[in-house]
């Protein structure tokens, strides 16, 4: 059994997010110098974390993004991290490049709202969230065969996952207003970074939240756990692993915050 903290960052931002531009895969832009602020800020918050193993798209915005956090951490300077296409920005297909509003003009032509339509050529919402579910089982195997054992860190990890479900862990104010960098990881010593992009961590959070029934923190709105991400915005999960003859199994799951981008206040006042 291993119980471990996966916890999710959106790259910095672009000029082609400034500038309301749709991206996708097709358009492979790096960081705007507002992105790489973030990006350090991101890492400053996150810099006392000993991440385990470090997973990014292998799209540049991502890429920089995660050697800047890296830069920052106190343990993991220098670390090797897995570029990883199964976690690239969703495709938008003949959208890419455009304006965000031409993408709703589209949408509303087609008579769908905006998150559900799929421009030409694009992929779909069940499309991601698939590669998303492929990504998951290349973690788990690799976290399994890299830190799974039954020792003392297993068995710690795997309470501190059953006291958070009982409401003993992350409050709702810590998931709304920001918190420590270490909310959920007590009890956690194994730890996985996943540097990624917005569309694609929506589609992910709704995944771990309503199909795999990961457990949320008391009192939190609906709204801001599904809200769209921020540039560099950071979610957490706790996830407890079992091994079977199919692979390895998630026998426990529980979301600690979403979306929090409080390490970005002093950021936004000095622009």
């Amino acid at each position: 059994m291993l119980t471990f903290s996966l916890t999710l960052v959106r790259h910095g931002e672009t000029q082609y997010n400034r500038e309301k531009l749709l991206q996708g895969q097709g358009v492979d832009t790096p960081l705007s110098e507002t992105g790489a602020q973030q990006g350090e800020a991101a890492g400053r918050y996150l810099k006392d974390i000993a991440f385990s193993n470090v997973f990014a798209s292998n799209l540049q915005r991502a890429v920089q993004t995660a050697e800047i956090i890296l830069r920052n951490n106190t343990h993991c300077s220098g670390m090797e991290m897995v570029l990883e296409p199964l976690l690239r920005e969703r495709g938008f297909g003949v959208a890419e490049g455009r304006p965000k509003e031409d993408l709703k003009n589209m949408a509303n032509a087609a008579g769908q709202s905006c998150r559900d339509y799929t421009p030409p050529g694009g992929e779909t919402l069940d499309q991601v969230k698939l590669r998303f579910k492929k990504f998951l089982r290349v973690l788990f195997k690799q976290m399994l065969d890299e830190h799974g054992s039954s020792g003392p860190d297993a068995s710690a990890g795997a309470s501190a996952v059953g006291d958070a479900a009982n409401g003993t862990a992350a409050t709702a104010f810590d998931v709304a207003s920001g918190g420590p960098a270490d909310d959920g990881l007590q009890g956690v010593s194994v730890h996985a970074l996943v540097v990624s992009h917005g569309a694609y961590i929506r589609v992910a959070i709704r995944h771990l939240v309503e199909d795999l029934k990961c457990s949320l923190p008391p009192g939190v709105k609906m709204s801001h756990l599904f809200s769209p991400c921020p540039n560099t915005g950071i979610s957490r999960f706790i996830l407890t692993l079992s091994r079977a003859e199919s692979g390895p199994v998630l026998s426990a799951a529980r979301c600690v915050f979403t979306n929090r981008k409080d390490h970005l206040e002093n950021l936004t006042a000095a622009e």
